[in-house]
């Protein structure tokens, strides 16, 4: 009786202290310090199509948890409620913005979590929730599914600008002056040939006879010029008249 006792016991030590080397043995693999987290809610009002359960959540580019769970808002099905399980020492503030990533070209969607230092407060829970909500911010697809619609609605307002441009009336219009300019286009070498005949007529017809009238105007002038200066010496001029210069000696 005594020896099954002893055995006992025997087995009973052997049993814990293989526990106690596995327990070391865990220990010693944790660094000697028990890692605690905080749970953290994200509302988001988009599609989280590859996101799962246990996908990575990453603070400006660091690991610092997982997605808990993730199901659809009982009050707003466009809503998604996302429990984060992170790191206690994770420096989640009111500045913090959730989006959600994609690593590369796997399409294995996790939780990023951006703080730009705009309020340093951390984040706490109100009264109301049961845990800390972090706002969000829109993810890439949704940024470029929003540029290309807005691409798409200003490429509808121009086409529908270019047919009400291209309706028939301007049509007409635009064709009517496509036909007078092709007509003022053929008319063209016909006044370049007038215009050169003119010019020819005016250098060879006019220019000479206005130039005769300027000589002629010339010698008026100076005629004009020389009776205005007989008036003046000799007035009497008006009433006799000019009288001939008296005869020499010797003439008749």
């Amino acid at each position: 009786m005594e020896t099954n006792i002893n055995y006992t016991v025997v087995g009973a030590f052997v049993i814990a202290l293989v526990a106690a080397i596995v327990m070391g043995v865990i220990w010693l693999s944790a660094g000697f310090s028990v890692v605690q987290y905080t749970n953290y809610q994200v509302f988001m009002r988009e599609s989280v199509n590859g996101l799962a359960v246990d996908a990575a959540v990453e603070f400006n580019g660091v690991s610092v948890g997982t997605v808990k769970s993730i199901e659809l808002s009982q009050k707003d099905p466009q809503v998604v409620i996302i429990l984060l399980n992170v790191k206690n020492n994770t420096p989640v503030t009111l500045g913090t913005r959730a989006t959600l990533n994609m690593k590369g070209l796997t399409g294995i969607g996790y939780l990023a979590l951006i703080d730009k230092g705009t309020d340093p407060r951390p984040l706490t829970a109100l009264p109301n929730q049961p845990y800390p909500v972090i706002n969000t911010a829109p993810s890439l697809f949704l940024r470029f599914d929003t540029a290309m619609t807005k691409l798409n609605d200003s490429l509808h307002q121009v086409s529908v600008s270019v047919q009400s441009l291209l309706d028939q009336t301007n049509l007409r219009s635009i064709k009517q002056i496509l036909q007078n300019m092709q007509a003022t286009t053929q008319l063209m070498p016909q006044l370049m040939q007038e215009s050169r005949s003119a010019m020819k007529s005016i250098s060879t017809q006019t220019l000479p006879a206005a130039n005769q009238a300027m000589a002629d105007l010339s010698i008026i002038t100076r005629n004009l010029v020389g009776v205005s200066n007989e008036i003046k010496q000799n007035p009497a001029v008006l009433i006799r008249g000019v009288q001939p210069n008296p005869l020499g000696p010797g003439e008749k």
